[in-house]
């Protein structure tokens, strides 16, 4: 009886409403056993075999870790993160399969992300879950022909469905990808939208997301990229839609020089380089290095942490020229603190390569001052009519380091919880003396005394992150050098490992944003950052107690004892301030800027004849205390009382 009662049940429903029940059945059979469910990893292997997963960094407190780990798929590094090794490789595996969603017939990898999307929709959107209008695009139009090849039942029935979710995300392999002229009305934007213009001009372009980090407990940062005419543009923001319009926008101004005044980086958007670019400066920086070490044999190969900055015309990598190389992780011992300027302070990477970068900069002074034509036209620099130098146009410079700088922009930060962390964030940090490390500022005092720091009292250094925040306002130059050029910035900044990009951003720009108006030639520079795609491993054992420094012209490495300041024979360094201070009395003669007074010849004197300089670096240590990130600590005044002997 139960038999009979089921099949009369049956028949109407399959013969009324015109057999529509039926029909849905036998779809939902086809699609059911066609599309199984495969997680990211499955589904990106099935896609691209043989891909290799890399452990980039680990941060945040031992009992919440995060994980990050990079896949480099089509010449892309798709970066993942998460709790545990295997989330953050599976996040990057969906990170990565987003860069095939928008190819023809991508349902499968839609279900290994979790997604119900069709093909055409616009995967650029941060909407978590789709409301009625995503199933809007599957609604057929007037004309039956849009859906004519893939209409298995008539178009009123699937319309019906899509709205009540029945069919889920099985359909889609169903149904056509809807035509252009549908989607203008629903990306009814202004014209001035950089990626509504950039699409007219180059169509059919495809964005991707590079990455996705948290920034803070509940912030995150995306970054999206695009390539156009050969070319990859990145940009990153709040949100994939103000990563996506950043990236279409640094297209616009690079290739058809339009920058849309709506679309002005803000200080919510990091600013990136591109990764071709920035690999690029990476592998000129080690393979010089390489060169300079017989292959990496010699015993002062051995380092902790590698920099270099690379000149470059442009952004043509094929004009680059690595200009200075260093390495080394120390400071001098407060004992071997010199009062005529023949030690060299601060031994960390970064600091030895802009010595090595100013050493550089007086010997493309003296070059233009020749008396042979040749020379001075192979010069960097042109001569002001109001006088002085400026850098010829379009040379840029780009400064790689292995690992984060020290100092604020390599704490984990952006995963801190804890109150006491967080209440230091950002703050000025200082190095520890003899050892490896920062530690906040936390002294009102911004001098130290030179009888304190012979008795035994530390030795105060600042940070390097501290330090190339100041040369963002400041300049590379010096305040010696402010007297013959302009301000000299860096373009961008390449780190090699344990760095956060939008972090980074933070503490090397974002912290001086309030510094105030600044004089004519000076500005609050925006650096380019970037990290590296397959970063070199980082040497075991401790730090070398030495600094190695090479600079263009140069036939080989300087090493200086870390501990002392001075050459491993015990003499002064080409980078310490007295041979610098020589060089600027031999420059201040030729130029003839001023008179020829003998207090000139003092060296503490000789800095201020910059006043501008001086002024823009109180400027700046202002704003520091009074965004409440401390007080700049100085070293004691006597190292900049000796006299030069001409």
């Amino acid at each position: 009886r139960g038999g009979t009662t089921s099949s009369k049940r049956k028949r109407p429903l399959e013969e009324g409403n015109n057999g529509h029940f039926c029909k849905l059945q036998l779809i939902w059979k086809k699609v059911s056993w066609s599309v199984t469910p495969k997680n990211a990893l499955v589904q990106l292997h099935e896609l691209k075999p043989g891909l290799q997963y890399k452990m980039v960094s680990q941060t945040g407190p031992v009992h919440a870790p995060v994980f990050a780990v990079a896949v480099e798929v089509n010449g892309l590094t798709f970066e993942g993160t998460g709790p545990t090794k295997k989330k953050a490789k599976m996040r990057a595996a969906e990170l990565a399969l987003k860069s095939f969603v928008q190819f023809p017939n991508a349902c499968q990898a839609h279900l290994a992300m979790g997604n119900c999307i069709s093909p055409s929709t616009d995967f650029t959107s941060d909407q978590a879950d789709f409301p009625d209008t995503l199933f809007k695009e599957f609604e057929p139009s007037t004309h039956s022909q849009d859906f004519s090849v893939y209409n298995p039942v008539n178009n009123e029935l699937l319309s019906t469905t899509y709205r009540r979710g029945r069919l889920l995300c099985h359909t889609l392999d169903l149904v056509g990808p809807a035509k252009a002229g549908k989607h203008r009305a629903a990306k009814a934007e202004s014209e001035k939208n950089p990626v509504v213009l950039l699409n007219e001009l180059r169509s059919g372009l495809r964005y991707v997301c590079l990455s996705e980090t948290v920034e803070k407990q509940h912030i995150k940062s995306f970054v999206m990229a695009v390539r156009v005419d050969g070319r990859t543009f990145e940009g990153s923001g709040r949100s994939k839609k103000l990563a996506k319009g950043q990236a279409a926008q640094a297209a616009l101004q690079a290739l058809f020089n339009i920058r849309l005044p709506s679309h002005i980086p803000s200080r919510s958007k990091c600013h990136h380089l591109p990764q071709d670019f920035a690999d690029s400066v990476y592998q000129m920086v080690a393979q010089k290095f390489q060169e300079l070490t017989d292959n990496f044999t010699s015993m002062h190969a051995r380092h902790k942490t590698l920099a270099g900055i690379v000149m470059t015309k442009g952004l043509d990598i094929r004009q680059a020229q690595v200009v200075v190389l260093s390495s080394g992780t120390k400071c001098i011992n407060g004992e071997y603190i010199n009062d005529q300027g023949l030690a060299v302070n601060d031994c960390h990477a970064e600091i030895v390569a802009r010595r090595a970068f100013v050493h550089f900069l007086y010997s493309q002074l003296e070059l233009h001052l020749s008396k042979r034509r040749e020379d001075w036209e192979r010069s960097i620099f042109v001569r002001l009519k109001e006088g002085g130098f400026r850098l010829r146009e379009n040379i840029l410079f780009h400064l790689y380091v292995s690992t984060s700088p020290c100092g604020d922009a390599r704490l984990n930060s952006p995963y801190e919880i804890t109150t006491d962390l967080r209440k230091y964030r950002g703050h000025l940090r200082t190095k520890i003396e003899s050892g490896e490390g920062t530690i906040p500022v936390r002294c009102h005092n911004a001098a130290q005394t030179w009888d304190g720091v012979l008795l035994g009292e530390q030795l105060i250094t600042m940070s390097c992150t501290d330090k190339i925040a100041r040369w963002n306002i400041l300049g590379l130059q010096g305040a010696l050098l402010s007297s013959f050029i302009e301000p000299l910035y860096l373009h961008s900044i390449v780190v090699g490992s344990l760095y956060h990009t939008g972090h980074l951003s933070r503490v090397m720009s974002h912290r001086i944003e309030d510094v105030g108006q600044l004089p004519a030639s000076y500005r609050r520079n925006q650096l380019l950052l970037s990290g590296v795609s397959h970063a070199g491993a980082r040497q075991p054992g401790k730090s070398p107690g030495f600094s190695v420094n090479w600079v263009l012209g140069s036939a080989e490495l300087e090493v200086i004892n870390a501990t002392t300041g001075k050459r491993s024979c015990g003499g002064p360094s080409r980078l310490c301030k007295h041979m610098f201070f020589t060089r600027w009395a031999k420059l201040h003669g030729k130029v003839g800027l001023g008179d020829k007074d003998k207090s000139c010849l003092l060296m503490r004197l000789a800095k201020l004849v910059a006043q501008t300089y001086q002024s823009v670096k109180q400027q700046l240590f202002k704003a520091f205390q009074k965004a409440g990130l401390g007080t700049w600590v100085k070293k004691p005044p006597e190292q900049d009382q000796f006299l030069l002997t001409v």
